[in-house]
């Protein structure tokens, strides 16, 4: 139930929730009695979050903007790279030690961080809403803040002492290894600023707030592209490491003041609770057996990126630097097509936390057919047009036509494994929803990663780069498969059959769209208008063929309008909890301290 100014008074002067259920009529808490100040406070502050469907939508609009943004300036940043150091010795140097800010952007700000803080602070959200005495979320504050930032300044002080070994180990053909130590050591520091724009972003998207953590890359970005600009005659390639430093601080700045206000947007209370006891409550985070599944399944993610520079640098100078191109353009259908799943997750969390099974494993099934459509219309282009991509994005100055034509290859294989790896990155919302994650998430990609080690080592020989990067699609490819079919098993029982079909009709839609896009990319000389020809054909074709199919997936637009437009033609009793179970279901709330029991009836 939604407490609104129109609710009956003696219903808004008690909390929703008793443990985790709505309250019947006439039951109170147990308790002192609450002082009528104080109700008038708590009604006040839960009348005044009540997002909807149009809610997800403008947070997801906003999202994509940013993130929009975020790419553009990151391509501006590869730009500047190829353009001044090309695809050499010196790239593939700095390259090694971007793999510090690539781990610890996914450790700490994409996967890990945010898959264990997003649900913890969503259950705080969730007992705020009864709580008279305390704040649940200024508790969890104060429970793991302190010894976070502690454990990343030591693991980012070992680095800087470990980098020699680092490298060595990371890419033991690399030609001028004491240049790759120097970038590792000033990327090194990014770990604490990494952690504590991870820890920023997972608070704030679990109280509904989405702009700054949106904003990050774009700060990110800036930082690398400012300080490689006015640092780079001095220090060469260097300053672009520099600027990994300076971009992580960046993305703190931009988020540490949002947070501030939400932590003390809710009054101090006069008696604060007492702290928790140790392994209590949401300490149970910071237990090893609470955080290992999260945080093995994110390094083993990650480490695909290990065994691929591992791999190349055998290869002649440049393999490494046209991996890296090729990924970093080839993802960002992935990146767009995984912005909903973002801006939802807090959503399963908290429907979750209220024990509202149905209304996750809907939108979850909802989030995974939009993103697959978004991430194969943009696969399908980049295997279309890879070379007029890659030509127009990078082949100035030391990027030479054969850069482009060797990038081009490997971008589209990689292209291959983006619906794999969007799966991956939706499907392992789910297992980590829950209270307690679940160790198969990491099991599946340790199977995907060792055939992905497994298969490179001999297609490296045979194809080189190209081979690498097969490799890299089909392990994750089978880390996708192994998590759908595992997903009877985790906290939000999605229809795997259903899913299954669903995106089988939708790969076979962008395998059409690839080829009319190919033929058209082919026939068109100027590369310019031969992209542009060719993204056009491409989703108009796979837009036909999802039309045209039999049996085609619904794939429903975000906000749900349905209910709102038939409700005057149906006024019948029967018919209304219909609506406002579908209207829970799609238009859950997402932040602050209103719970996800709005479509439930008394």
């Amino acid at each position: 139930m939604v407490i609104t100014s129109r609710s009956v008074p003696g219903e808004a002067a008690r909390p929703p929730l008793l443990g985790g259920r709505p309250l019947g009529h006439g039951a109170r808490p147990a308790g002192p009695p609450e002082e009528p100040s104080v109700r008038a406070r708590h009604a006040r502050r839960r009348t005044k979050w009540s997002p909807s469907g149009r809610f997800l939508l403008r947070a997801a609009a906003v999202t994509a903007v940013l993130t929009a943004v975020g790419a553009v300036l990151g391509l501006v940043r590869d730009q500047i790279l190829a353009g001044y150091f090309g695809a050499g010795a010196e790239t593939d140097a700095f390259l090694v030690a971007w793999t510090v800010p690539e781990f610890a952007s996914t450790l700490l700000i994409e996967d890990a961080m945010a898959l264990i803080l997003v649900p913890a602070f969503s259950r705080a959200l969730a007992r705020r809403a009864g709580s008279l005495f305390g704040d649940p979320v200024r508790t969890l504050v104060r429970a793991t803040l302190p010894r976070l930032v502690l454990g990343v300044a030591a693991a980012s002080a070992l680095l800087v002492f470990l980098a020699p070994w680092l490298v060595s180990a990371l890419a033991p053909g690399l030609p001028d290894p004491q240049l790759a130590v120097d970038c590792t050591r000033l990327t090194a520091t990014c770990v604490l600023s990494f952690a504590l724009a991870g820890y920023c972003s997972a608070a704030l998207r679990a109280h509904g707030s989405f702009l700054p953590p949106a904003a990050i890359y774009v700060a990110y970005n800036v930082g690398i592209i400012g300080t490689t600009l006015v640092l780079r005659e001095p220090l060469g390639v260097r300053s672009a490491a520099a600027g990994v430093a300076v971009g992580g601080v960046l993305m703190v700045l931009v988020q540490a003041p949002s947070l501030l206000r939400e932590l003390r947007s809710r009054p101090v209370p006069k008696t604060e609770p007492k702290p928790p006891a140790p392994g209590g409550g949401d300490n149970r985070l910071l237990v090893l057996g609470m955080i290992a599944p999260v945080v093995v399944f994110a390094l083993t993610r990650q480490s695909q990126i290990l065994i691929e520079r591992f791999l190349a640098s055998p290869l002649p100078a440049g393999a490494i630097s046209h991996l890296n191109y090729a990924q970093k353009v080839a993802q960002m259908p992935m990146i767009l097509s995984l912005m909903l799943c973002t801006v939802s997750f807090p959503v399963v969390a908290r429907a979750l936390a209220s024990g509202d099974a149905e209304a996750a494993r809907r939108r979850v099934e909802r989030d995974l057919l939009l993103a697959a459509v978004v991430v194969l219309i943009g696969a399908s282009t980049v295997i279309a047009a890879a070379p007029q991509i890659v030509g127009l994005l990078f082949e100035r100055g030391a990027f030479d036509t054969g850069d482009t034509a060797a990038t081009a290859a490997v971008m589209r294989v990689y292209a291959l494994g983006l619906l794999g790896q969007t799966m991956v990155g939706a499907l392992v919302r789910c297992y980590f929803s829950a209270v307690r994650p679940l160790w198969y998430p990491a099991a599946a990609m340790g199977a995907g990663l060792a055939a992905t080690a497994v298969t490179g080592a001999g297609a490296a020989h045979l194809w080189g780069a190209a081979g690498i990067a097969g490799a890299n699609a089909f392990g994750i490819t089978l880390t996708a498969v192994m998590l759908l079919l595992g997903a009877h098993r985790q906290s939000v029982p999605v229809d795997v059959r259903r899913l299954g079909e669903g995106l089988l009709r939708l790969a076979t839609a962008g395998a059409w769209a690839t080829g009319a896009g190919w033929l058209c990319s082919v026939a068109i000389d100027p590369p310019l208008l031969s992209l542009t020809v060719a993204a056009l054909v491409v989703v108009g074709v796979f837009l036909l063929f999802i039309a045209c199919a039999a049996k085609a997936p619904e794939i429903p637009p975000l906000p749900r309008s349905r209910c709102r437009t038939l409700r005057p033609l149906r006024r019948t009793p029967h018919a209304r909890p219909s609506c406002a179970a579908s209207s829970a279901a799609e238009a859950s709330p997402v932040g602050r301290d209103v719970p996800l029991d709005r479509g439930r009836t008394r």
